[in-house]
């Protein structure tokens, strides 16, 4: 097969589409294919060596993509690897415009998709010119500066590349600079990683690839703690690399931490009162990767993964059962769906793919036999109790799907028994459609059985009979689901009765006799099947459901019921052997003659059914129907008078209906009765009843549409049926047998010249008459009424519809002269298998002439005739587009036969092993593909006069008809090439002012036609100068349009709708393309390069500045409304780019609209300007220097991140600061925060000293903008408005700090260095002292501009500047308020954000000079320290020497009274202690340290730790009268140290453990047991510390460290700490699984730790012992063993000490004997044991039980205690009490069902 098809191609083709050569004129493609392919290399090389990228390149790329459509990669590999090639080139041309590159990046991921088909020796690419495009998208410099317009899509585009790239080395050089993990860059340089690395490499060469890498990032991973936002991409690449190199990388030492962290991800909550911190909820894994990760870990010797993940289920199980639910259940669901699904991937890649280039798996790590047989058996709990989850049961059907394909014996049974129960049960029917869906995805593994699971196909049977009553009209989804699952089990069985096999053969094997003898019930499964349908239909007819007022229409209902209905029957019926046919046939037959059916529901049902017994076997249903339907109809209509009824005979009517569908079956077998039918069709079509003669159309249609197409005529699942004698053929041995796509025996059903000929006769015989009566009505010669016109346009139509195929495609010439290319633009045909005969009449044409002649006739004369203009835009549509199929069906098809597929396909051994049917659908949906696609897109004359004809219908006066009209008008817009340039301008005539004779609806038309349909052409946004340069003046102009109104509320919101999509919808239009010469020489046949860039460049400047020019002309118009005034302004502010400065008149207006009175235009203005003065920043020079020349170190070999001799020059020191001009001019300032922190770059870039920049400018130099922004800001009158403007509130209590400002001002500082502080000095004094809110926002903004703007100012400016400010700074400070101190912040943070702190150091030291001075009040106190922080935290690791003062200034007063003050430094100590981190290769900081603080607040605190007295809040805010004792010092002390553990807990990248641990137990004995809010602070902040704490992720070094302090506050005389060490344990134990499960030693512990605190004194912390113990039991993380069982038994024996009588008077004895604690400790236990398992019963449960039982009666709390139990083991085990009964023995059950059942209240 390939080599013959090789020779007739030329050359092997890469991999394309198989499903080609099925088709009935499959020989004829591969000479198509090559001429297509030659036209495309030809014509895109040409258009690439012309550099013409538009129309050219882009055209021939879109081509490519069809091309890819159609043949899939039909090519050679050298072609693929130049197509490739050059769209790389392509996508990384530098100035691509966006939309082009977004098109070429599709083409290109959809040309890599296969990565099997290209290794890394045929392709290699750069990565460096993908990274600069990723780079200038992604962290644009100039997009919030609205110079470039970027969408969202193009993020997604990169993700493909990663595996054509190499050259490591390189990218680790360019990114490692970045990790600086205090900084954002960090983020990207993780991200970096992600999206470059590559990771699949041969072996031999690993260690240029992860090896490179690995230990470095995995080093990272495992010590970051609190989950910083870059830790998910992180995890993203380890799955990748994990999924790409399985047995390469030994991940063995991680397993336990990488299972931790995926648990934690989970968030689930556990223990009572649980904090969850915000970020744990945004950064959690991508649950994708997360899956990828465990599954390509499984297998290897000892399979450690696989313990682990049992461990993962059984520690999650619980949370999968239907009765709990949370914001957790989506994603534990999805990790339940995907992970079998990416395990049956890995097999499939293992045992059943294709060998290629990529490294295949080694033997070693392949999963064994074994290995999946645990992975099931891990899954197989919790997706049973998912099945019935509150989500729905898809997750589970498609695990259980994936699963059923490894080891159907394990997963088919237990969902069997679920099943045959949920099938009996009425009452529950939410457990029918679970079970059902999930049988539905196990369907073809439990058919084929296999040596697995022989017993599989016994089921086929019981189940089908079971599943009847489920066809319910009362229940639509049962319904429903039903008849998928017997649609789907019956497209796998042959319905053949093979009994008589019995006899005759002797060889059977034991299961295919019972098979057989089964079968010979399929006949009564059928009649059952029908009468059951039946049924359905009697109940759902019209009369039966609805009053005869409500509408006629099915309801959405009863449409899909009536879909599932006939294909359903359809499906059994193709299935079926012929007997059992004939006596289906024979049924429906007689249901269908003997009764007369209303045609709207239950007819339309019925006919369907009829229409699938036609379909099977036509020659026989046709031989029963069509006389009887015939005659029935011919004797009905004999009397003359029913031709001009209005109401007609319901039997006339169902008669037709029947007839119309059963015709619609394989052509040839219609050519018998053509006679009577069209003798029908003469009688009909013409009845004046509209309903009859709607039906007799669709007659009409069926009839030519079964002639007329090319389609398959058998579906069946066996090639050739079930005809052959039983002898030969034995049907059940093709249970469940996939189609065989090299032997597929498609029946083609091709027109014969026979049936051609009938169809030219059909419309000679009935569309002739009809065009030409229209014809002469249209030219005023006939007359006819709305009706008759109707009734013949429907006639016309449904031709048009039947026999669409056969008529050739509407021709004439093309429209030329709407593009100028270079390259011809050409369109292709395809062949579909239909040829034209010239020789007839083309009435395509014919209808298209008559059409449009009665179309302007209705127009000129009865415009209100909408029913006809409706009746006629249909038929438009379908002269231009319908050839046999619409686009929207196919659409749907193609999803439905995805879904089909998508449920039963077998991803295990792959190489489309689909059912027949399936395959078949696949072809014939190549077929339509090609339909739609056949003549391409060609805009021709005759489409010209169709789009304008449209256009008129579009902005007529009928809203209803302008819809429909602008809806067709769309689609063909859409459709062919470049006519939008034609249609623009006519629309916008509409719109033009000086026209009068406009009405509303015409302006309101056009503006629809302009504003498009949702994801279609928008007229108004199209990218490309020619169109934008007319569109957009125009709509501003229609302001002044005679037809515009601004009273009309619904034009009012086109425009805005207009205006709105325009900004949502608009990216940058290119003005500079260039093709890099690269490009060209990929494709060389040609030689003549060509230079037409400049040409080209210059033309679109002049577009550009004209249509800038164009737009202010309309602004200078008086007369423009406002609204149009500020769309005009809008459309402006789009127009600023990077690449070309704005036009001067454009600058001057956007100055001056920064007074205008508008505040939205203010704010427009605002923006604009600062993006001009971005437009006209001069660049500064940058020189490279050598790092280690300045610090004098040599650089230390390998990685030492943090501080470290080699970056201390980088530090703020306070003795050399540059404070003379010699030192300013010496120093080098690094601005950027990370560089130097983990490594330095190759080369380090800095700005060149002051005397080589560029001098600042005289206002004689400048360029005429520049001059413009100058003379307007030196004039204080200008300034003074401006200001004054800048300082009003614009939403009271919702303003905020504005950056867009504060790029105004610092574009100003920047470009024009001090020039504009004389005017504006006055004005920020004046600010500065008044206390409104809006002031001191104004004057925070300048200032933050000014800082940043000061970049390269001189020395003597700077020291003026400061001079100024600060004194300034500080007036302003004292007056904070509550609204203003986060401006402040905002303002600090912002003006140190990336520059170096040495250049800072007066702003740093005025915020240094004593934040808590306590004069304002604690208020101010607070709001200096925030300020300070936002500083300090902008400059990171870089001012340690600041932190260590901070640090030493605030330690005496963390005994703040004041709690705002309180939280303010417990979150600056945060920072503060944020740069001492323990990553690994990071040296010791030079920060302050956690370490050595802690040491010192502990020994503060030690007077609270030594007395065992409650610890008392002392509320006594006054500071400072006298000493107090330090008890209450400490208590002080405690409250602000809590704060900073709060604040720290979801801030710092490390948990200080050891430190915190110091702490523990004072929290413990502080914290309170309720939870309650009317404690106070102190206890409240306790609390949720242990909360936090509890939760952190701990390295398995500091679990004993834990561990110890837990041991000894369980020693610890108060109770409440003794029960907070068992909350604590819980959360801890849950958050950290994993990693405490791998040291056995510390499992001891805690077992014993619980088991010894179940003995404690006091009740509350026994209870709590033992609920603990449970949870413990409940997730595997103790085990439920001899030993437990056997110390609870003993303790139970305790005996208690007999009741002394005692004297009445006496006090009642409280503290319970020790033996009466250890009794109830043991039946604690045992309660723990059983409430363990709450959702079944092991081995253990039932003598634990009546172990229990036995305390019944004992004294309280025991008795308490064990009703507690056993009411709780009734409330869980209640649902599913039938299959836990089987556990007990009979005495057992006897004895629980007295103790459950509680005794009756009257006895």
């Amino acid at each position: 097969m390939k080599k013959i098809q090789a020779e007739t191609l030329g050359f092997v083709p890469q991999k394309d589409i198989v499903y080609n050569k099925l088709l009935p004129y499959a020989d004829k493609l591969d000479n198509e294919s090559n001429d297509i392919l030659a036209r495309i290399k030809g014509n895109l090389g040409r258009a690439v060596q012309l550099r013409e990228l538009w129309p050219g390149v882009l055209f021939w790329t879109r081509k490519l993509s069809t091309y890819l459509r159609l043949y899939g990669r039909k090519f050679s590999k050298e072609d693929h690897v130049l197509f490739v090639k050059l769209l790389y080139e392509l996508v990384t041309i530098p100035n691509l415009e966006i939309s082009m590159m977004q098109s070429f990046a599709r083409l290109l991921i959809n040309l890599l998709k296969k990565k099997e088909l290209l290794s890394q020796d045929d392709l290699e690419l750069p990565w460096r010119p993908l990274y600069e495009l990723y780079e200038k998208i992604l962290y644009s410099k100039t997009e919030h500066l609205g110079l470039n317009w970027f969408p969202k899509v193009i993020k997604n585009v990169i993700n493909h590349f990663y595996d054509i790239i190499w050259q490591h080395f390189e990218m680790l050089d360019e990114w490692r600079p970045l990790l600086c993990p205090f900084d954002v860059t960090m983020q990207k340089a993780i991200s970096y990683f992600e999206l470059f690395l590559p990771t699949i490499l041969p072996p031999e060469l690993h260690h240029k690839g992860f090896k490179l890498w690995f230990d470095e990032l995995m080093g990272l991973w495992v010590s970051v703690q609190n989950l910083p936002s870059w830790e998910g991409s992180l995890v993203n690449l380890f799955a990748r690399l994990a999924n790409n190199n399985i047995g390469y990388v030994n991940w063995d030492p991680y397993i336990p931490k990488i299972f931790t962290r995926v648990l934690r991800s989970f968030n689930l909550p556990v223990g009572t009162s649980q904090m969850v911190v915000p970020r744990y909820m945004t950064n959690s894994y991508d649950i994708g990767h997360v899956v990828l990760w465990i599954s390509s870990m499984l297998g290897g010797a000892e399979n450690p993964a696989q313990k682990q993940l049992n461990g993962l289920f059984s520690s999650i199980a619980s949370f999968y059962h239907p009765s709990n639910n949370g914001r957790w259940l989506v994603k534990l669901m999805k990790l339940l769906q995907r992970l079998p699904a990416s395990v049956v991937r890995r097999l499939h890649r293992e045992r059943y793919k294709k060998p290629c280039w990529i490294t295949p798996i080694p033997t070693s790590h392949r999963l064994t036999d074994d290995d999946v047989t645990h992975f099931v058996e891990s899954m197989k709990q919790p997706v049973l109790m998912a099945m019935f989850s509150k989500t729905g049961s898809m997750d589970a059907a498609q695990a259980l799907q994936n699963l059923a394909l490894m080891r159907p014996e394990l997963v088919i049974p237990p969902v069997l028994e679920k099943t045959y129960p949920a099938m009996e049960t009425l009452t529950e029917p939410h457990q029918l459609t679970a079970t059902l869906s999930c049988m539905i995805g196990m369907a073809r593994s439990l058919l084929s059985g296999g040596h697995h699971y022989p017993e599989g196909p016994a089921h086929v049977l019981p189940l089908l009979m079971r599943a009847l009553p489920g066809v319910d009209p009362n229940d639509f989804s049962k319904c429903m689901i039903t008849f998928q699952f017997i649609a789907t089990f019956t497209t796998l069985v042959p319905l053949v009765d093979c009994s008589s096999a019995l006899h005759e053969q002797n060889d059977l094997t034991e299961m295919e006799r019972e098979l057989c003898s089964a079968s010979a019930e399929f006949e009564d499964f059928v009649l059952q099947f029908m009468d059951r349908c039946f049924a359905l239909i009697d109940s759902s007819t019209l009369e039966q459901t609805r009053e005869e007022t409500e509408t006629e229409k099915m309801t959405h209902l009863e449409t899909l019921v009536e879909l599932g209905l006939s294909s359903t029957f359809s499906t059994i019926l193709t299935q079926c052997s012929m007997e059992i046919f004939q006596v289906a046939l024979e049924k429906v037959f007689n249901f269908a003659t003997s009764n007369i059916f209303e045609t709207r529901v239950a007819g339309r049902m019925v006919a369907d059914m009829c229409r699938a017994a036609a379909k099977c076997h036509p020659a026989e249903s046709l031989k029963r129907f069509v006389p009887h339907c015939c005659s029935a109809i011919i004797h009905i209509t004999a009397n003359e008078d029913v031709l001009n009824e209005e109401e007609l005979d319901k039997e006339l009517l169902w008669n037709l209906q029947l007839l119309s569908e059963v015709t619609r079956v394989d052509g040839g077998k219609l050519l018998p009765y053509r006679t009577q039918l069209v003798q029908i069709l003469q009688l009909t079509l013409r009845l004046r009843c509209k309903q009859g003669y709607t039906l007799a159309c669709n007659l009409l249609h069926h009839i030519l549409r079964s002639t007329a197409l090319t389609y398959p005529t058998d579906y069946c699942s066996v090639p050739g049926g079930f005809t052959q004698p039983l002898s030969h053929y034995l049907p059940i041995k093709d249970w469940g047998r996939p189609g065989n796509l090299w032997d597929l025996q498609i029946q083609w059903h091709v027109p014969s010249a026979e049936e051609m000929a009938f169809v030219f006769y059909v419309l000679d015989l009935l569309l002739q008459p009809e065009l030409t009566r229209l014809q002469r009505y249209a030219q005023g010669q006939q007359d006819m009424s709305r009706d008759d016109v109707l009734q013949s346009l429907s006639i016309v139509q449904h031709c048009l519809l039947g026999a669409g195929g056969m008529l050739p495609p509407l021709d004439g010439t093309p429209v030329s002269g709407l593009v100028q290319s270079m390259v011809s633009l050409e369109e292709t045909s395809l062949y579909i298998g239909v040829d034209y005969d010239d020789s007839r009449e083309n009435y395509r044409e014919a209808i298209c002439k008559v059409m449009r002649q009665l179309l302007h006739y209705i127009l000129e004369h009865s415009e209100d005739d909408t029913k006809s203009l409706f009746s006629i835009i249909k038929i438009i549509n379908d002269l231009m587009h319908f050839r046999g199929s619409h686009k929207h069906e196919f659409d749907s098809r193609w999803k439905s036969f995805a879904l089909v597929k998508k449920s039963m396909e077998n991803r295990l051994h792959g190489k489309k092993q689909h059912i027949r049917a399936l395959l078949i659908d696949r072809v014939l949906l190549q077929h339509e593909i090609r339909k739609l696609l056949v003549e391409g897109f060609e805009y021709k004359t005759i489409h010209q006069d169709l789009l304008r004809d449209l256009l008129r219908l579009s902005t007529s006066t009928y809203s209803q008809v302008r819809s429909k009209a602008q809806s067709v008008l769309f689609t063909a817009l859409s459709t062919y090439n470049f006519c939008c340039r034609d249609i623009t301008p006519r629309v916008l005539e509409l719109l033009e002012p000086t026209l009068t004779d406009v009405s509303q609806q015409q302006l309101k038309g056009a503006l629809y036609c302009l504003l498009g349909n949702h994801g279609g052409v928008c007229l108004a946004n199209l990218h490309d100068w020619d169109c934008i340069s007319v569109t957009w003046p125009a709509m501003v102009r229609s302001g002044l349009s005679p037809a515009m109104s601004l009273e009309k509320p619904s034009i009012v919101r086109l425009f805005d709708d207009l205006a709105d999509k325009i900004h949502r919808q608009y990216e940058t239009v290119g003005i500079d393309f260039t093709v890099r010469s690269s490009a060209s020489t990929l494709l060389l046949p040609y030689t003549e390069l060509l230079s037409l860039t400049p040409v080209r460049l210059l033309i679109l400047c002049r577009r550009y500045e004209k249509l800038v020019t164009d737009l202010l002309e309309c602004l200078d118009d008086r007369d423009l409304p406002w609204k149009f005034e500020h769309m005009a302004i809008g459309f402006l502010s789009l127009l600023l780019r990077d690449d070309h400065p704005l036009p001067t008149r454009a600058v001057l207006f956007f100055v001056r609209s920064l007074n205008h009175d508008a505040l939205i235009v203010r704010k427009v203005a605002i923006s604009a300007v600062a993006g001009i003065l971005k437009q006209l920043k001069r660049p500064r020079k940058k020189v490279a220097v050598t790092p280690s020349d300045i610090s004098g170190v040599m650089e230390l070999e390998g990685l030492v991140a943090g501080d470290r001799p080699g970056n201390d020059w980088l530090l703020y020191h306070a003795d050399s600061l540059p404070r003379t001009q010699e030192d300013w001019d010496n120093f080098r300032f690094v601005e950027k925060t990370h560089w130097g922190y983990y490594c330095w770059p190759k080369k380090l870039l800095l700005y060149a000293p002051i005397k080589e920049q560029p001098k600042d400018l005289s206002p004689e130099e400048m360029k005429e903008s520049e001059l413009i922004i100058y003379n307007h800001f030196s004039n204080p009158a200008f300034i003074n408005q401006l200001v004054s403007f800048l300082s009003l509130e614009d939403r009271k209590g919702k303003d905020k700090f504005n950056p867009r400002r504060f790029c105004l001002f610092k574009g100003l500082f920047r470009n024009y260095s001090d020039a504009f502080l004389p005017v504006l000095k006055p004005h920020m004094e004046r600010l500065a002292g008044d206390s409104h809110e809006s002031t001191q926002r104004c004057v925070a903004e300048i200032i933050a501009g000014l800082v940043r703007g000061s970049k390269h100012w001189s020395f003597s400016q700077v020291e003026a500047l400061w001079q100024f400010l600060i004194p300034l700074m500080r007036t302003a400070l004292s007056n904070i308020t509550v609204e203003t101190y986060t401006d402040w912040g905002t303002c600090v943070a912002t003006a140190c954000e990336s520059r170096d702190p040495r250049k800072l150091h007066w702003l740093l030291d005025l915020l240094m000079e004593c934040p808590l001075s306590g004069e304002g009040g604690s208020f101010v106190d607070a709001c200096h320290l925030y300020v300070l922080q936002g500083g300090l935290a902008q400059q990171e690791w870089r001012v340690s020497e600041l932190l260590h003062r901070l640090l030493t200034y605030l330690e005496p007063k963390l005994t703040q009274v004041y709690k705002n003050v309180r939280e303010r430094i417990g979150s600056v100590l945060t920072y503060i202690f944020m740069i001492d981190v323990a990553l690994p290769n990071t040296g010791p900081t030079k920060s302050p340290r956690i370490a050595e603080f802690t040491q010192r607040v502990v020994t503060c605190l030690k007077p609270l730790l030594e007395g065992d007295e409650e610890i008392q809040n002392h509320v006594v805010e006054e500071n400072g009268v006298g000493e107090q004792d330090e008890r209450t010092q400490a208590i002080k002390l405690l409250k602000t140290v809590l704060k900073w553990l709060m604040a720290s807990a979801g801030r710092s990248f490390t948990s200080p453990v050891p430190q915190q641990l110091q702490l523990l137990p004072l929290l413990f004995k502080i914290a309170p047991v309720e939870n309650d809010d009317s404690y106070d602070e102190l206890k409240r902040d306790a609390r949720t510390c242990l909360s936090l704490m509890s939760q952190g992720l701990l390295y398995p070094e500091q679990i004993p460290l834990v561990l110890r302090v837990m041991t000894e506050m369980a020693g610890s005389s108060s109770w409440h700490a003794r029960f907070s060490v068992l909350t604590y344990l819980q959360i801890m134990v849950f958050y950290n699984l994993f990693t405490i499960l791998s040291n056995k030693q510390a499992v001891q512990n805690i077992r014993a730790l619980v088991i010894s605190l179940l003995e404690d004194e006091q009740l509350e912390v026994r209870e709590m012992a033992a609920t603990t113990l449970s949870g413990f039991l409940q997730c595997n993380f103790l085990t439920m063993d001899v030993s437990m069982q056997t110390h609870f038994e003993a303790l139970c024996k305790t005996r208690l000490p007999k009741k002394r009588k005692r004297d009445l008077g006496s006090v009642v004895d409280t503290i319970p004997s020790v033996d009466l604690v250890r009794r109830h400790a043991g039946v604690l236990g045992l309660s723990a044991c059983v409430l363990s398992s709450p959702y079944d019963v092991p081995t253990w449960m039932p003598q634990l039980l009546m172990d229990l039982s036995a305390h019944l009666n004992d004294t309280q709390p025991i008795e308490m205690t064990v009703k507690k139990t056993l009411s709780n083991f009734r409330r869980t085990h209640h649902d599913n009490w039938l299959e836990h009964k089987q556990q007990f023995t009979d005495d057992q059950l006897v004895v629980l069902t007295d103790l459950l059942v509680s005794p009756c209240y009257y006895a």
